[in-house]
């Protein structure tokens, strides 16, 4: 008989992390874990508030599913997403475990190997992201945060702090159709490659055929398949995370999708433990650009955790999933 568990975690985070929306200092995820014929597979997840999720409702959903899940039904289920994404992953690892085959191969990958990701800059001033750049400028690859008011000097003074390195922006929605062209000039003048969700999901319109000299990527406005139509001709890119699409299985979908409309892929994360990035990094395979460093902005992460040599992410172990 297959048996659900189901518990909530809090990790902390290295300090304080900040976006346009606010600060954190601890992830909280929720953890779910298939056991049947002695064999367990688990996964993680992140409910994120800015799309209506939070701990206690994803833990209750899970519960009042229990008995439908332990069933082995998923088809008839109306879970948040975060709860769909550790519930998929969890069937995902318990199936690599049972059978022995590993979750790349079930899923008709080529065997995973290691990917660069970018490292993020949480929104500071500008001196406090320039320090934090120097001191990590040994990383090929930041994400910046920014959104507010003095981004431009922002930009200006994490370029001269880390000269060699790319940079990729995420404004968390924070920038406005009157500052866009502005904003996105500035970018190009300091050698970012892409921005990440400029402006509010809900009033993107002004991105349409905006001219751009960098790659501009949908993350709050895009989630599954059915989204797709209407980021043609605002968005050059999307933001794949487990979180929104509700696991690993519709992430593969969504990524095959979005390349037969000609989006370049990016594999994100919410801030969580390296289980929560094991089947993210198989996605990662499949992407341009990599934001997979959930682990590293914590104090500690879960053992055994997925190995990075500085930026360099290597695949999970057996032992931690998949």
């Amino acid at each position: 008989m297959r048996k659900l568990d189901v518990s909530s975690e809090s990790w902390p985070i290295a300090g304080t992390f900040t976006i346009a929306r606010g600060s954190k200092t601890a992830a909280d995820v929720v953890v779910v874990k298939i056991t049947e014929k002695g064999v367990t597979g688990w996964g993680e997840a992140v409910p994120y508030p800015r799309y209506d999720e939070t701990v206690p409702q994803v833990l209750a959903s899970l519960e009042a599913a229990r008995s439908s899940i332990e069933a082995g039904h998923r088809s008839d289920l109306n879970l948040p997403k975060a709860a769909q994404n550790a519930l998929d992953c969890a069937l995902w690892d318990w199936q690599a475990k049972d059978s022995g085959i590993p979750v790349w191969q079930r899923a008709g990958l080529k065997a995973p190997t290691p990917v660069i990701t970018a490292f993020t800059l949480s929104l500071d001033t500008p001196e406090a992201m320039a320090a934090a750049a120097k001191a990590a400028s040994q990383r090929p690859l930041f994400k910046l945060k920014l959104g507010r008011d003095g981004d431009i000097e922002r930009l200006k003074a994490i370029r001269a702090a880390a000269p060699k390195a790319r940079l990729i922006v995420d404004a968390n929605e924070g920038w406005t159709p009157t500052n866009i062209s502005e904003m996105l000039q500035a970018c190009k003048t300091y050698g970012v490659e892409l921005v990440e969700q400029p402006l509010p999901a809900a009033n993107d319109e002004a991105l349409r055929n905006l001219p751009r000299d960098l790659i501009i990527c949908a993350d709050e406005s895009a989630h599954g398949r059915k989204s797709l139509h209407v980021l043609k001709g605002k968005y050059d890119a999307i933001n794949i995370k487990l979180d929104k699409t509700g696991g690993l299985t519709e992430a593969l979908a969504l990524a095959k999708e979005a390349n037969q409309h000609g989006f370049k892929i990016m594999v994100g994360c919410m801030l969580a433990t390296s289980l929560a990035m094991a089947p993210a990094f198989l996605l990662a395979q499949l992407a341009d650009y990599v934001d997979l460093d959930g682990p590293l902005l914590l104090s500690k992460d879960r053992k055994p955790g997925i190995h990075f040599e500085g930026s360099l992410m290597y695949p999970p172990s057996p032992d931690l999933w998949g």
